[in-house]
């Protein structure tokens, strides 16, 4: 019986691969295509982007005396941020394999290729190695989270979540005790079939 989140579920799926048709329409207007997991420019495209890159010095000039006071807020964040890196990374390599939870892969979620755009000037490029870090992070963090999430405890809260990770949509409705019990008797059957 397809219920009405299914059928939402899957309008969901639909949009995100007309989604992805759209972009592949633009990287045709901005002249690069995928080869081998990375972004190849065509020459002319190329040429033009060194055209429009701003000097370093010009850059500074025009920054604002507040931006410069708070950037090292910013980058000192890169500290718990490869903190973070380094004890999610370990947790999922040991702790994932036991609990039979698919490891997530790190490079699908933390992406560095902002820095090849030939209009970046050196700083430019390297806020853009910091940001492609941090929210890949961040993105790779929540997808471990959000399998342990699904393993543990797959019970929706009884508030709306505001942006909830992908595992979410299918976990057992909040107060479905029956529904609960009967995920995880599943999940354990699976488990004990696996080892």
């Amino acid at each position: 019986m397809t219920t009405e989140l299914d059928q939402l579920r899957s309008r969901i799926t639909e949009l995100r691969e007309a989604l992805e048709a759209g972009i592949e329409e633009r990287r045709a207007i901005w002249r690069y295509r995928i080869e081998h997991g990375r972004a190849v420019f065509e020459a002319g495209a190329r040429e033009r982007h060194r055209e429009m890159r701003e000097g370093l010095a010009g850059y500074l000039a025009r920054a604002r005396l507040s931006v410069v006071i708070t950037a090292p807020f910013i980058y000192a964040l890169i500290v718990p941020f490869a903190l973070l890196d380094l004890f999610v990374s370990v947790y999922q390599a040991v702790c994932f394999p036991v609990y039979g939870i698919q490891k997530v892969r790190r490079a699908d979620h933390i992406i560095i290729d902002r820095h090849m755009l030939g209009y970046l000037n050196g700083l430019q490029k390297l806020n853009c190695l910091y940001c492609g870090y941090a929210n890949g992070l961040i993105s790779y963090v929540r997808e471990i989270s959000g399998r342990t999430e699904a393993h543990w405890c797959p019970i929706k809260h009884a508030r709306h979540a505001s942006d909830p990770h992908p595992h979410y949509d299918n976990f057992c409705d909040f107060g479905d005790a029956e529904g609960f019990r009967a995920e995880m008797d599943r999940r354990r059957a699976k488990e004990r079939g696996a080892s």
